[in-house]
């Protein structure tokens, strides 16, 4: 749920302070994508890897490479001329790691010590950051 306070209170700024809507949401998504991608690296990490379908190799390895992508996606989305191809990439890369959260609830792995956050609520949130990545085109 924060990633998705993240991304609304960043939006919300940005439109506050004038932006267009695409480049409010842009900004909104990247700030919510380096919160996202820290966790790929830092004390969560495990809690990342314990998501990751058992039937895919190495998941030390996806959960690294996903969160370069995001930090990747994350820059893209700060520049016009690349916002359109990251945010296309996010839609991918959402899409991609939809799965793990379907195996997170499945196999009760929760982050931070807290339970997996319910299976509708999640479909609910990622469909959300997808349509915010379409609207950030």
């Amino acid at each position: 749920m924060i990633p998705l306070y993240v991304l609304a209170t960043v939006t919300g700024i940005g439109l506050l302070a004038g932006a267009e809507w695409p480049t409010a949401v842009r900004y909104g998504l990247a700030a919510m994508l380096a919160l996202t991608a820290s966790a790929h690296f830092g004390s969560r990490r495990r809690d990342l890897i314990a998501m990751v379908p058992p039937r895919l190799p190495r998941p030390d390895l996806l959960v690294t490479i996903t969160g370069v992508a995001e930090l990747a996606i994350a820059a893209g989305l700060l520049f016009e001329r690349s916002a359109p191809v990251a945010a296309a990439a996010l839609v991918v890369l959402l899409v991609a790691m939809f799965p793990a959260n379907v195996h997170a609830v499945r196999a009760n792995v929760g982050i931070g010590g807290r339970p997996p956050t319910p299976l509708r609520t999640r479909s609910v949130i990622q469909a959300a950051f997808v349509a915010a990545a379409i609207g950030a085109l």
